[in-house]
């Protein structure tokens, strides 16, 4: 079994040498991942293609290899071919069209079919319509179609002709596009596991950037388990020709820092700062010279022109935004199609602030005055415990987290404890007869947890129950069996 692999259109445009560079790293792009998923296959480089050769002619096999070279980008298309020498090709029409005829009349049975010959070389002495005409009379008489359909037909039969060798193209298969992995520089892909930095980390993968990725754990092992799954799938799909990091970095106290010292309005951005700092350092100990953020304009208030003009001024690294200008319900589609939407929606989102009344149109100068308030020792602290995986590691540092238990209906002894921000239980009190409420916000649980009574059952409250889980499944794996969730609805 053969398959025929044509470059991406803008590999075959460059110059001698860059296409040369480029095509052996697809090769050996190809080569690596054929040999993790299917064992060792035969590749193969020439000047405008790759060949891949399969020694097992089991169907199920070459589809699975097909959709493997699907998935690896730098492809325009996948040929999956027959090969055929003829020694004088400018007297061989009949001999084509029989091995056509063998190969092709029982797929264009009651269908319309169209022939399109492709010829490379200079010693024909025929043209691409004379042989097309030969090959589709010969199946025209000897089949049982529905006749020939120049437009739009069932059925399109392609022949390549290179030199003395006949190709007879059994099928078809869209490649990804992009350049090869290896052939551009690194990037650091800030990621949350959501369908926006899932998706500009997928398409900086296949623009060929060596995709490495940052998490900024808000919410605890939850919520870093569902962002370590998703990167690691994304890099499997895509992106397993190269090994890459995965950077884990704790920002629950940066976050409490911020709740503590900085106006409402201002928080998003700072946020957002405090994240880039934080990335410009891991990068740079990575020797990595860019950061990927999946912004898309106006999508929420931080992502204004102005604000992301005020984010990116904290630090000198180019930061990318391959989603700058998507809607999002495009980022949504891109999503499903290349299998990360399932983990989007279920991935929980947990805001590291919340503001009534965020800025669209933040002064750097008010920015600059709220982060002075700002302990940064706490950043660096953050920058010093953070931890790097390799990404086909990191499934291996995960502890199993216990399951939370949904309490509808709280025991006149359970506790409640509010976990949200003072300023939504401000706006709307949790109100219970029968039961205890305590107010911790979010970000104070963990350094008061200690202080709490072990004979007693405490149910974490917010509005949505993410953040509550979140924090409920962390403390439980940390021997907290007395901590449930309340969720009124469940």
């Amino acid at each position: 079994m053969k398959f025929v692999i044509k470059l991406f259109p803008e590999i075959t445009i460059k110059s001698k040498p860059v296409r040369q560079r480029l095509a052996r790293q697809l090769r050996q792009n190809i080569s690596e991942v054929l040999k993790r998923e299917h064992g060792r296959i035969g590749v193969q480089g020439f000047w405008d293609k790759i060949e891949v050769y399969v020694s097992d002619e089991n169907p199920e096999l070459g589809k699975q290899v097909a959709q493997t070279l699907q998935r690896i980008p730098g492809i325009a298309n996948i040929l999956r071919v027959q090969t055929y020498t003829i020694e004088n090709m400018n007297e061989g029409f009949e001999e084509i069209s029989a091995l056509t005829n063998r190969i092709m009349l029982n797929q264009i049975k009651n269908k319309t079919f169209v022939v399109r010959i492709k010829r490379v070389g200079i010693h024909h002495t025929f043209t691409s319509t004379e042989i097309e005409r030969y090959v589709g009379g010969g199946l025209l008489q000897h089949g049982e179609s529905l006749g020939v359909n120049l437009r739009n037909p069932d059925i399109t039969i392609r022949l390549e002709i290179r030199g003395t060798e006949l190709y007879i193209v059994e099928e078809r298969y869209e490649g990804l596009g992009g350049f090869p992995i290896g052939t551009q520089d690194d990037v650091l892909s800030l990621i949350s596991g959501g369908f926006d930095s899932t998706v500009s980390s997928y398409l900086s993968m296949k623009r060929g950037l060596k995709t490495h990725f940052c998490f900024f754990n808000l919410g605890g092992s939850a919520h870093e388990i569902g962002v370590k799954q998703v990167s690691l799938y994304l890099w499997e799909k895509y992106g397993a020709s190269h090994r890459v990091k995965f950077v884990s970095v704790p920002f629950e106290d940066v976050t409490a820092e911020i709740l503590k010292t900085v106006h409402s309005s201002q928080m998003g951005v700072v946020l957002k700062r405090m994240m880039l700092r934080a990335a410009t350092e891991v990068a740079e100990s990575l020797q990595i010279k860019a950061l990927v953020m999946g912004d898309s304009v106006a999508q929420v208030s931080s992502q204004t022109l102005t604000n992301m003009c005020v984010i990116d001024s904290v630090v000198e690294t180019l930061v990318l935004r391959p989603l700058i200008t998507m809607d999002k319900q495009d980022i949504i589609r891109i999503s499903a199609q290349i299998g990360t939407e399932d983990f989007a929606k279920n991935m929980p989102e947990y805001c590291g602030v919340i503001s009534d009344k965020p800025t669209t149109c933040a002064k750097k100068g008010r920015i600059l005055k709220e982060e002075a308030n700002f302990d940064f020792s706490i950043l660096e602290k953050a920058l010093y415990d953070r931890r790097t995986i390799k990404i086909d590691q990191v499934m291996e540092t995960i502890q199993t987290i216990a399951d939370v238990e949904l309490v509808a209906v709280p025991k006149v002894d359970d506790i409640i404890i509010d976990i949200r921000h003072p300023d939504e239980m401000e706006k709307s009190p949790l109100m219970l007869t029968n039961n205890k409420i305590e107010t911790i916000a979010f970000y104070e649980l963990m350094s008061k947890v200690e202080k709490l009574d072990h004979e007693h059952t405490y149910l974490l409250y917010c509005e949505k129950g993410t953040m509550s889980q979140l924090h409920a499944s962390h403390l439980k794996g940390i021997g907290y069996n007395n901590i449930a969730v309340y969720s009124p609805n469940s």
